[in-house]
């Protein structure tokens, strides 16, 4: 992606810069620590959010629609894991999308028309004309803008008590009874929420104090920190805090197509004092893994680095093994961890969505929710295997009642998906494949 106006550029990213940050740095450290206890098997991360955000996607009843589902989808995992749940977003800034191709094709009146590729709100606007795919560098502006609005209401529904922990059954009752859900799990849902609610009533009436920090969820924020003006601009140096922070989000991450340990993304990730998110393929051999991990995390900092594992169902239980062993190994690649530093304090999280991508015979791209439980199920295997936990699970999904993803207890079929779709990158899971995977990954962890 190149911006043609190189004044239009600069002044945008001057502007950035004296605008203040989304997130605080005391807010980003309170991740990384809840990060560092995932890693150490006492937490579970819960990521989860759009494809790609929309600038027309800031609504209030699009966003309360992200958070009920990931409020819901918590709730399940807590219930059957026992630990805590990190609530992460693809929010507030998930506007910047890598493309595989500079350019796209069309057939227009019978002829073939190329045009720049969408690169996400951030750069440009996915409807296919010359006028909306020319990279314009103020929509880094728009993004922020819109960034910061969804951050102000969803910090004021959070504030208000719309998570309140005391009250679950309280989170959508509507949402759930015209949800395409079979009715045992629907009730299902229904009872661990007063089972819960209960609970902690009881639990406060007997004096447990600590009961207390349980009344608001807590929820931060993430997206691929792809355009590096943008990240850029909002990385700053903060009063009373050694090093950099990224201010635009909680927890940015390098994404597959970017994580080259000689490119500009890992360069400018490994001045950061953020918890970094990387994403990893099954093309990714250990050796590199290793490099990678010691350039963005030295000191081998407790909390500091997410490795979402994106392999394909089928690819699973060949490929993460050896990611796994070599991360185990430590510094210097000995089996007790050369150099004394001990294994590599990492989160494994499982992205099941990007490698179980496919078009139909029509040319819609698609993922299948079998092939997504499949390498879900064999992710955790594989870590059980070998004595290492996964610590979260990393998913696009929507609240919406969108038709993107086939199959899931609604059925949905590849003649199904022109009914209702409307992401513009990425197949998401709809509100109810998003529940039924919660419960069949809240039903592993509790056995």
């Amino acid at each position: 992606m190149i911006y043609p106006d190189r004044a239009a550029v600069e002044k945008a990213v001057a502007r950035l810069r004296e605008l203040p940050p989304l997130v605080t740095s005391w807010e980003i450290e309170r991740l990384k620590a809840e990060l560092a206890e995932a890693q150490d098997g006492k937490r579970f991360l819960l990521q989860g959010g759009d494809c790609a955000e929309q600038l027309s996607d800031c609504r209030p009843e699009s966003i309360t629609a992200k958070l009920k589902i990931l409020l819901q989808m918590s709730l399940v995992l807590v219930h059957g894991s026992k630990k805590p749940v990190i609530r992460v977003g693809r929010f507030a800034g998930q506007y910047a999308k890598p493309r595989s191709c500079p350019t796209e094709t069309r057939q227009i009146d019978g002829r073939s028309v190329a045009l720049p590729s969408y690169y996400g709100d951030l750069v440009n606007s996915p409807d296919f004309t010359p006028e909306s795919r020319e990279p314009d560098p103020m929509r880094m502006v728009e993004g922020y803008k819109h960034a910061a609005m969804t951050l102000n209401f969803i910090r004021s529904l959070l504030e208000g008590g719309f998570a309140d922990i005391h009250h679950p059954e309280y989170w959508d009752l509507g949402f759930m009874s015209h949800a395409g859900l079979p009715a045992e799990m629907r009730d299902e849902y229904l009872r661990m929420t007063e089972r819960l609610a209960d609970g902690l009533r009881f639990m406060e009436a007997i004096g447990e104090r600590s009961v207390d920090q349980l009344t608001r969820a807590e929820f931060f924020t993430s997206h691929e920190g792809l355009n590096l003006l943008y990240e850029s601009a909002l990385t700053r140096a903060v009063p009373r805090r050694v090093g950099h922070y990224n201010l635009s989000t909680h927890l940015p991450w390098i994404g597959e197509r970017t994580r080259a340990l000689d490119g500009a993304h890992v360069e400018y990730f490994r001045g950061l004092r953020n918890p970094i998110g990387v994403k990893i393929g099954p093309s990714m051999p250990p050796h590199e893994l290793a490099a990678l991990v010691e350039r963005l995390n030295p000191d081998n900092e407790p909390g500091k680095l997410v490795l979402i594992a994106r392999m394909g169902a089928a690819q699973v239980r060949d490929k993460l093994p050896p990611l796994v062993d070599r991360m185990k190994q430590g510094i210097g690649g000995g089996a007790s961890g050369g150099g004394g530093g001990g294994a590599h304090r990492v989160l494994w999280v499982c992205d099941p969505m990007h490698g179980n991508t496919r078009s139909t015979p029509t040319g819609i791209k698609t993922r299948s929710f079998d092939d997504i439980l499949g390498e879900l199920e064999s992710h955790w295997s594989v870590h059980q295997s070998l004595g290492s936990h996964l610590g979260g699970i990393h998913i696009e999904l929507t609240g919406e009642d969108v038709t993107e993803c086939t199959g899931g207890a609604g059925g949905l079929k590849d003649e199904d998906l022109s009914r209702n779709y409307a992401s513009p990158c990425d197949p998401r899971l709809n509100y109810e494949q998003a529940l039924e995977l919660a419960f069949v990954l809240g039903r592993r962890m509790g056995r």
